[in-house]
């Protein structure tokens, strides 16, 4: 058939208009999406806030139950069919308010070495990077799935380092897993935040959510290492 034959151009126009709602009805459901899971992040967070206020007088052995439990429930949260629905959303908040429980205790700790000052330093130094590489992967068209395997295992590394400087004195060994931390949460971030822009589905919404916390929480924690000096005193 040529170009100029009856009904082409008709044909062309239509199928250019339906490219053109499909494209705006994604552009719909994926600012719907990128709203909802900020918001879910936003509660999650809150919810942390909550129980590090109520666990910052927790004893370390109590705090140790609240980590476990709470990585059990991260782990649980896998298993979930309909992630997000409304147990999905329920153990969302859990995992935040639990993970602040378990963290208070060291939250009031920093607070009494360094003075209050050092959680509003990490918390605005984390602000900046989760947007920063948040952004970076929201925006870049290279693909970050590739990479998932290294960072995986580079946090297993991080992880195991971790334990052995509960045994091994290391110098500047806090400030060096801080760092690394760092570095291996930002690729998290940036991926976390490219899942969230190719999802087209609400289904999505709480794993994504969970993970973007987790990034922050994570985040959180090194640069209060980090201007905490490892909660030594000045």
């Amino acid at each position: 058939m040529s170009e100029n034959a009856p009904g082409t151009g008709w044909f062309d126009q239509a199928t250019a208009a339906d490219q053109a709602r499909s494209a705006e009805l994604e552009a719909v459901t994926q600012k719907i999406l990128f709203s909802r899971v900020m918001f879910l992040v936003g509660v999650t967070c809150a919810f942390t806030a909550l129980g590090a206020f109520i666990g910052r007088d927790l004893s370390p052995g109590t705090a140790i139950i609240f980590w476990l439990v709470a990585l059990g429930m991260i782990l649980a949260s896998g298993f979930i069919k309909k992630q997000s629905g409304a147990l999905g959303m329920s153990l969302l908040f859990a995992v935040g308010l639990v993970l602040g429980l378990a963290v208070g205790p060291t939250l009031n700790y920093y607070v009494a070495v360094n003075g209050s000052e050092v959680l509003y330093q990490a918390a605005g130094a984390t602000a900046l990077f989760i947007g920063a590489f948040g952004a970076w992967g929201y925006a870049t068209r290279r693909d970050l799935a590739p990479y998932v395997r290294f960072f995986f295992w580079a946090l297993i590394g991080l992880i195991v380092f971790g334990v052995v400087m509960i045994f091994v004195q290391i110098p500047q060994g806090q400030l060096i897993w801080a760092i690394l931390g760092l570095v291996i949460f930002a690729f998290w971030t940036a991926f976390d935040f490219q899942r969230l822009k190719r999802s087209n589905t609400g289904n999505v919404a709480v794993p994504i959510a969970l993970g973007i916390f987790l990034d922050i929480f994570n985040v959180f924690l090194f640069f209060l290492q980090i201007f905490g000096g490892g909660g030594s005193s000045r």
